[in-house]
């Protein structure tokens, strides 16, 4: 199929300066979209100093919003209230494409409904489970549902997460794709000096939050470091959580044993994890987990409690498995601590054997490859007429149909509205970022810097 460029907004509230596997996601595949010939943009809500429009690396350009947050960088729902903005953002920009990450994130599917009420194409991406029995996971399948009733594609990050979808939103499951994470391999590469010979360092690096097992990392902790006076941990990431590690470090005395560093900025997370010789993620709920890739590709060995998809993620040399329960998490952790203390007669346990096997595995690369069909199979299929859409959203439940119905009307009329109000011709197009000029100027800069180094070079052994 003839690739033609196609212009994308990725939409969540999960992004930089936030730390975590959707933002990553969101960058580095927008990012790789862009080096294939790819306009894209990013919707999501100001972040502290981080407010109105902003440049990126390679020109990506991100749109942060005003918006109350709610709960875990969540925004407060506003259902019609971020029509205008979307709509000024989406002709502006020349979308094709919208493209929602997250479930749990209320601009998303915000900016999906007011899409397709626009005629848009859509597209969203899952990045976590949800369970069925809690009210919480209730009432965001049934939001969920709404919302995927209308889009053209989803995309899982894991099979496992594909069949939870399916189940949650009753898609049909040829609508569904299984496009994995990824990692920069390059930026996660081993250095044996950052590690402390004399100890074996544990790393934890995650939201510290209920989903993520805090609690049994807060109960695991005590133990392994009385029965291995050898080891010590070093946690990294901020949340609610936070406060029973440092209740757990003051009561046993760990203050030498325990490193609580706080929140860990995306740049700095390779030069923690190579710090370490185990890394230990007590997830209660995961589809992916990016993280466990980028501790095994800095050579470390991980130990993962058995949930989601992990399962599908590494290697059964590189990975421990553990029950999400404690004694389970402390038995996998001492065999793990056995096997890299005895590393010499586990040769497999070698730090570059695991990052070559990690960066042939993941790429961000295809990643995009494997984005960009999912968007040229949606970006020529005929619109349905109106009468079908609301057919959809009535199929949502005998009370939930009509509400979701009722929904999609008024915001079709406020989108009608605001197309008397503002028309399109009204509103100024963004200029093109001139992605060939600026890889050209880098491409000189980076000439120019090495010639000169040369030069320098030159000199001084002239000089000596």
């Amino acid at each position: 199929m003839a690739r033609r460029r196609l212009n994308i907004c990725m939409v969540s509230d999960f992004f930089y300066p936030a730390m975590g596997g959707v933002e990553s996601h969101l960058f580095n595949n927008s990012q790789c979209l862009m080096q294939r010939g790819h306009k894209v943009v990013i919707v999501t809500h100001s972040n502290g100093r981080r407010k109105g429009v902003r440049y990126m690396a390679g020109g990506l350009k991100v749109y942060y919003l005003p918006a109350v947050i709610v709960y875990s960088n969540a925004s407060l729902p506003t259902f019609f209230c971020t029509f205008p903005v979307f709509r000024q953002i989406f002709i502006r920009e020349q979308i094709d494409i919208v493209h929602g990450h997250q479930a749990f994130s209320t601009f998303c599917h915000e900016a999906i409904l007011h899409a397709r009420s626009m005629g848009l194409k859509t597209v969203f991406t899952d990045h976590s489970l949800l369970g069925f029995a809690d009210t919480s996971g209730i009432l965001l399948n049934k939001l969920l549902k709404f919302t995927l009733s209308d889009v053209q594609h989803a995309i899982c990050v894991s099979h496992t997460s594909k069949e939870n979808t399916v189940l949650r939103a009753a898609l049909d499951p040829r609508q569904v794709s299984v496009v994995p994470n990824a990692i920069i391999a390059d930026q996660f590469r081993p250095d044996p000096s950052a590690r402390d010979p004399q100890r074996i360092t544990v790393v934890v690096l995650s939201r510290l939050v209920y989903r993520k097992g805090v609690d049994l990392l807060v109960v695991a902790v005590p133990r392994i470091c009385q029965l291995c006076p050898c080891v010590r941990f070093v946690i990294g990431g901020d949340g609610p959580k936070r406060i029973d590690l440092e209740q757990m470090r003051e009561r046993y005395m760990l203050q030498d044993r325990v490193e609580l560093l706080g929140s860990v900025r995306a740049a700095d997370v390779p030069r923690v994890l190579v710090r370490g010789d185990i890394f230990l993620n007590t997830s209660l709920t995961e589809a992916f987990c990016i993280a466990i890739v980028e501790a095994a590709s800095c050579g470390l060995l991980v130990v993962s409690t058995k949930v989601g998809g992990i399962t599908e993620v590494l290697p059964r040399n590189m990975i421990t498995f553990a029950l999400p329960e404690e004694d389970s998490v402390v038995e996998a952790l001492l065999e793990a601590i056995g096997r890299v203390g005895d590393r010499s007669n586990h040769p497999e346990l070698s730090p570059q054997r695991f990052h070559s096997h990690v960066q042939r595995m993941y790429s961000w690369h295809n990643v995009a490859k494997r984005t960009e069909r999912v968007y040229y199979k949606i970006a020529d299929l005929e619109e349905p007429p109106l009468i079908e859409r609301f057919r959809r959203y009535y199929g949502c439940g005998l009370v939930a149909g009509k509400l979701f119905c009722l929904v999609a009307a008024v915001d079709y009329l406020l989108g009608v509205v605001l197309a008397w109000l503002w028309p399109a011709s009204r509103i100024e197009v963004a200029r093109q970022f001139a992605q060939d000029t600026y890889q050209h100027a880098i491409g000189q800069n980076l000439q120019r810097h090495a010639a000169h180094a040369l030069n320098r070079d030159v000199r001084g052994e002239r000089g000596m």
